[in-house]
């Protein structure tokens, strides 16, 4: 039918976020995370429209409360009575696919959505929110009918498609299908031509390896991958075999992908768990580059550095996300961009 995923940095309508509030997800460290998000709003709309959901009038107030106390007071931002079980809408909430005729409006495409395999129910409202986002947009909605979640996948807008054997083949998320089935979903609902696929995710990712924390496209020919430096560390040999996987890739055209790499931050232990920290989970928008930062000041700065380089035009906004990744995701999994038309 025409439709597609676009890139991630290609021009936004807005970014819509889903208010923090499950404090289960942040075990006895939740205070701080309401004005993470809050941040976050003031950042990116500098840019672009911002779309906050929130279950209702009460939830409203304190995160108009938050906001205002964060200096996030834009006419861009916009808050939704829209209910949800957690806050990580890059995987419960709508990839927004664009016609290649600019005459046809958007399309929401709505996976199901099962909690990475079942891990954290309830999880009902958080399935239903793709839906009710169309709803208040005023847009059509398709169900492919399988489990797929948006921080399992990355494009380039131009046919490639990148994700991870460890997610997408799991047995808790579509135990009836085949490598092949899988890769024709993403054909016809993604628009993707081509499958890139990586091996293992990063130690502490309870999403079962996301390539949101290991791998993203930056433009059209060019990833950036993140490497572990320290070979006695237990992330090293899984992202030298991506690393190898990466470097026997090609585009629709034969051609190799420029590989840029990324470093890892030093482990970000908490309360004796290793969490999935990973300068990876950035997230492009119209006028930002929000980059995760651990406490780790050189490899910080050098994360940086390379995503400025990679992003000439935007601003490089460092946010500390020790705090955040105790949840277990950063900024590119509690975002999701809906795409200019």
């Amino acid at each position: 039918m025409g439709y597609f995923m676009p890139a991630e940095w290609e021009p936004h309508e807005a970014t819509w976020l889903a208010w923090p509030h499950k404090e289960a997800s942040w075990p006895g460290n939740f205070a701080p995370i309401p004005a993470i998000w809050a941040q976050m709003a003031k950042q990116l709309s500098k840019g672009e429209r911002v779309h906050i959901l929130v279950r209702d009038a009460a939830m409203e107030a304190e995160a108009r409360r938050v906001l205002r106390a964060n200096d996030a007071t834009s006419p861009d931002i916009h808050l939704h009575h829209v209910p949800t079980n957690d806050s990580w809408i890059r995987d419960a909430g709508p990839i927004f696919l664009k016609n290649r005729d600019a005459k046809k409006p958007p399309l929401i495409l709505d996976w199901i959505y099962n909690s990475w395999g079942n891990k954290y129910p309830p999880y009902d409202l958080d399935d239903a929110i793709p839906q009710r986002i169309a709803e208040t947009l005023g847009l059509e909605f398709v169900q492919p009918g399988i489990v797929i979640e948006g921080g399992s996948i990355d494009v380039n807008g131009a046919g490639l498609l990148l994700t991870s054997e460890q997610c997408l083949l799991n047995k808790n998320r579509n135990p009836h299908l085949s490598r092949e089935q899988i890769e024709q979903y993403l054909r016809d609902f993604i628009g993707a031509r081509k499958i890139i696929w990586l091996g293992q995710g990063i130690e502490g990712d309870d999403t079962d390896g996301h390539v949101d924390d290991l791998t993203r496209f930056v433009s059209a020919d060019t990833v950036v991958t993140v490497v572990e430096e320290n070979r006695n560390d237990e992330n090293y040999e899984l992202l030298q075999e991506n690393l190898e996987r990466l470097k026997g890739a090609t585009d629709l055209g034969g051609k190799s992908l420029k590989i840029i790499e990324l470093p890892m931050p030093k482990p970000t232990i908490y309360e004796d768990t290793r969490l999935p920290a990973s300068y990876a989970n950035f997230y492009i928008a119209n006028a930002v580059v929000l980059v995760p930062t651990f406490d780790c000041p050189d490899r910080d700065e050098r994360a940086c550095a390379i995503l400025s380089d990679c992003f000439p035009g935007r601003e490089i906004v460092p946010i500390r996300s020790t705090e955040l990744v105790w949840g277990l995701g950063a900024f590119h999994c509690v975002t999701q961009q809906q795409p200019k038309i």
